[in-house]
C-alpha cells in the first residue's frame, strides 16, 4: 500500500540509505542460500486503481472524505485526491479463485460507490479519465500525505525542469508540466504472480514476453487532454510523468525509472535489485530501523524496508515484489501494465488470459531465451500499447503475426491449458477466456469502444460535452458489468446533467484557432477573416503568449481611411489592439457573459499560464444558448 513515513533525504542521509538498501541486498541473498522462501504455492493477487468522479464527470478530489466513510482496510490513498487504490487478498491458484477475485472486488467496489455516493461522487474504471484537464493536475489536487510531496520534490529536483511529454497517435501530444502529478492520470488493475526463487527467472523472463499479447487484447486509455493517442496510452504518459532524467542524463542515454528492461534474467531475482540499485538514484528514505543482517544471523525474516521503498520507485512493467506471508519469505512478479476497466469481468479475463499463458509457456518453452530475443519482446510491448489489437507482434522463430491471430489461434489454446493444469473450475476457463476471445474476434477492446463512440458523436457538439458523455456511458455500462466487446457506443443523448457543459467557458470555448504574428501583414488577418468566417483573430508570440487582437472592425476603419502606402504593407503590429480583456479557462459562463457587457466587446482570449488556449465568442454563446432551448423543449415535450 506505500510506505508513508518518508522523507528527501540530505546527502548524509543518502548515505546512510544506501547503505541500508545494500544490507538488505545482502540479507536477500543470504535468504536465498538457506532456501527460507516458501515453494511449492503459487498465490495470485491484484490491486485495483480507481478514478472518483464528481456530478459533472470531472474528477472528484474527495479521496480523504471517501476513505474516511469507507473505514476499511483494503483500501487506501493515490498520489492524487481523485484517485483510490483498493488491495484483494492473495488466493491460491485453482479452483475458482478467478470467480472469487472477481466477487471480492465486485463487492469492494461496491462499498466504494456506496462511499463516494455519499459525497456526491462516484467511482469509476478507466485507465485514463477522458475528462481530466491541466488544471486538475496541479499540487492542490495531490493527496496530502508526506510520501507524495516528497516524491514529486525529489522527482522535480533530479529533472531540473519541468516534465516534458510528447505523444504522437492519431492526435499529437505536446505539453510540459511542473509537477508529477501526470503520474495520477493512470489507473491500473495490477496484478501478482507468487513464485519460488529458482523459477523466478524463468517466470520473470515469461511475463516480459506475453505482456504484449495480454495487453493488445486489455487496451483501455486512448484519450488524454481531449487527445485522441496511443490504444494504451498510460504506457507512454507514466513514463513521461515520473522521468526524473535531466537533458545530460537523456543525452548520455540513462535509462528512465519506467522501464520494461534492457535483457532477459539470467539466473536470479537478485540481478534486477542489483540493477536497479546501480542505475538509479535514491530518491526516498525513510526512518532509520533494525538493521536486516542482524535480524537474519539471528534467525528472524527481515522486512527488507529499505529495498522494498526504493523498488517502489522504479517502475517496471513487470515489476519483482518480496513479501511476508505468516512469517514465511516469498517472491511475487506483479505485472503493471494492465489498465483499469473497462469492467470488473474483462480485468479478470485479462489477468486470466496472463496467468494461463503463465503456466503454460514455462512447460512450452523451458528456455524461452533461446526461442525469443529480447528485443522482440520489448518492441512487441510497445507496439500493442500504440496499436492495441492493430500491432503486428513478432512470435518464435521470427514470424510476425497480427494480434488477432496470434490470440486465437496459438495463445488462447496455451492459456486454456496453462489454466487447467492449475486445476482452475472449468466453468471459470470457459467464462473468462470466451470474454476474452470475444473481445479479440470482434476487435472490440476498451480503446475501441472510446474511438467508435467519438466517432459516433461526431462533431456537432462541444469536445467537453463529447467526453463528459464518454464518461457518463462508460459508468452506466460499467455498473451493469456487461463486457465490453457488448457496449454499443455511447451517444450524446446519454450525457445527462447536460447544462454542466456550458458552466464554465473552458467546456465550449474554440480551441482550434487561426492567429497571426505581430509582424504579418495584415492582409493575412484580413484573408483568415473571410476564409474561415470569424471576426476577431488572436494575436500571439513564438512562445503561444497573447499580445493582441486584430478585430473585423479595426480592418473595416483601416479600409475607410485608405489602405496607405502600398510600398510599406501595414502590418499585425500596427493595426492590433494590445490592451486585449482575456480569461481563464476556470471563467464561468456568467461571469464571461458580465465581462463582455462591462468592457462591450464581442469575444474574449482565454489565457491558462500566460500563454493563449482558447477564444469564446458571442456567437459561442449564442450557439450554446440555442442548444438549451432546444433541449428545454425538448425535455417539456417528454415529460
Amino acid at each position: 500500500m506505500g510506505q508513508q513515513d518518508v522523507l528527501e533525504p540530505t546527502v548524509e542521509e543518502v548515505r546512510l540509505f544506501m547503505r541500508r538498501i545494500l544490507s538488505d541486498l545482502q540479507a536477500l541473498e543470504i535468504l536465498l542460500e538457506r532456501n527460507l522462501f516458501e515453494r511449492g504455492v503459487r498465490r495470485i493477487g491484484a490491486e485495483q486503481e480507481l478514478f472518483l468522479v464528481d456530478e459533472r464527470f470531472g474528477p472528484a478530489r474527495v479521496a480523504i472524505e471517501v476513505l474516511e466513510t469507507l473505514g476499511h482496510p483494503q483500501f487506501t490513498t493515490e498520489l492524487a485526491l481523485f484517485n483510490l487504490e483498493v488491495n484483494l487478498h492473495p488466493v491460491v491458484l485453482g479452483g475458482r479463485c478467478l470467480s472469487q477475485l472477481e466477487e471480492e472486488l465486485s463487492r469492494l467496489l461496491s462499498l466504494a460507490r456506496d462511499a463516494a455516493r455519499a459525497h456526491r461522487s462516484d467511482i469509476l474504471l478507466a485507465g485514463i479519465l477522458p475528462t481530466l484537464q491541466v488544471s486538475d493536475l496541479g499540487l492542490d489536487s495531490m493527496t496530502p500525505y508526506p510520501r507524495y510531496h516528497v516524491l514529486n520534490q525529489a522527482m522535480t529536483r533530479l529533472r531540473g525542469g519541468a516534465f516534458h511529454t510528447l505523444i504522437k497517435g492519431m492526435d499529437e501530444l505536446n505539453t510540459s508540466h511542473d509537477n508529477v502529478m501526470m503520474e495520477s492520470c493512470n489507473t491500473s488493475f495490477q496484478i501478482h504472480f507468487q513464485v519460488a526463487p529458482d523459477e523466478f527467472a524463468r517466470l520473470y523472463n515469461t511475463a516480459q514476453v506475453v505482456t504484449a499479447p495480454v495487453l493488445a487484447a486489455a487496451v483501455n486509455s486512448p484519450v488524454f487532454l481531449g487527445k485522441r493517442l496511443w490504444h494504451e496510452t498510460r504506457i507512454a504518459l507514466f513514463q513521461h510523468a515520473v522521468d526524473g532524467r535531466s537533458p545530460a542524463h537523456m543525452a548520455r542515454g540513462l535509462r528512465p525509472r519506467v522501464t520494461f528492461g534492457e535483457g532477459w534474467v539470467r539466473e536470479s531475482v537478485i540481478e534486477i535489485f542489483r540493477e536497479d540499485i546501480a542505475r538509479f538514484r535514491t530518491v526516498l528514505s525513510a526512518p532509520d530501523t533494525a538493521s536486516s543482517l542482524d535480524e537474519v544471523r539471528r534467525g528472524e525474516i527481515p522486512s527488507l524496508s529499505a529495498l522494498r521503498l526504493h523498488n517502489g520507485t522504479v517502475y517496471r512493467w513487470n515489476r519483482p515484489c518480496y513479501g511476508i506471508t505468516d512469517g514465511v519469505p516469498h517472491l511475487r512478479i506483479e505485472n503493471r501494465a494492465l489498465p483499469a476497466g473497462p469492467t470488473v469481468v474483462d480485468e479478470v479475463a485479462n489477468a486470466a488470459f496472463f496467468f494461463g499463458l503463465m503456466s503454460s509457456f514455462v512447460e512450452e518453452f523451458r528456455d524461452i531465451q533461446s526461442v525469443f530475443a529480447f528485443d522482440d519482446a520489448r518492441n512487441n510491448f510497445l507496439k500493442a500499447a500504440r496499436l492495441g489489437l492493430g500491432a503486428q507482434l513478432r512470435w518464435t522463430a521470427g514470424e510476425t503475426h497480427a494480434a488477432p491471430a496470434l490470440i486465437r489461434e496459438r495463445l488462447l489454446p496455451m492459456a486454456r491449458e496453462g489454466l487447467r493444469e492449475a486445476k482452475i473450475d472449468p466453468d471459470d476457463i470457459d467464462r473468462y477466456l470466451g470474454i476474452l476471445e470475444a473481445r479479440v474476434s470482434g476487435g472490440r477492446t476498451g480503446a475501441r469502444w472510446v474511438f467508435d463512440s467519438l466517432q459516433a458523436m461526431g462533431t456537432t457538439s462541444t469536445r467537453d460535452r463529447r467526453l463528459r458523455t464518454l464518461v457518463a456511458a462508460m459508468q452506466r455500462r460499467q455498473e451493469e458489468g456487461t463486457p465490453v466487446h457488448t457496449w454499443e457506443p455511447a451517444t450524446l443523448a446519454e450525457a445527462g446533467g447536460w447544462r454542466a457543459g456550458y458552466r464554465t467557458v473552458g467546456q465550449f470555448m474554440t480551441t482550434d484557432l487561426f492567429t497571426v504574428r505581430t509582424g504579418d501583414v495584415i492582409d493575412l488577418a484580413a484573408s483568415l477573416m473571410d476564409w474561415e468566417h470569424i471576426r476577431h483573430v488572436p494575436v500571439e508570440d513564438d512562445d503561444g503568449r497573447l499580445v493582441g487582437l486584430v478585430s473585423h472592425r479595426a480592418l473595416l476603419r483601416l479600409l475607410a481611411r485608405g489602405v496607405g502606402d502600398p510600398a510599406r504593407p501595414v502590418s499585425v503590429g500596427d493595426l492590433m489592439k494590445t490592451d486585449v480583456v482575456s480569461i481563464a479557462p476556470e471563467t464561468t459562463a456568467l461571469e464571461a457573459i458580465a465581462c463582455m457587457k462591462k468592457h462591450k466587446v464581442g469575444c474574449l482570449p482565454v489565457v491558462s499560464a500566460g500563454r493563449l488556449v482558447g477564444i469564446v465568442t458571442v456567437s459561442d454563446f449564442l450557439d450554446a444558448t440555442a442548444e438549451i432551448f432546444e433541449r428545454e423543449m425538448r425535455e417539456e415535450g417528454t415529460s
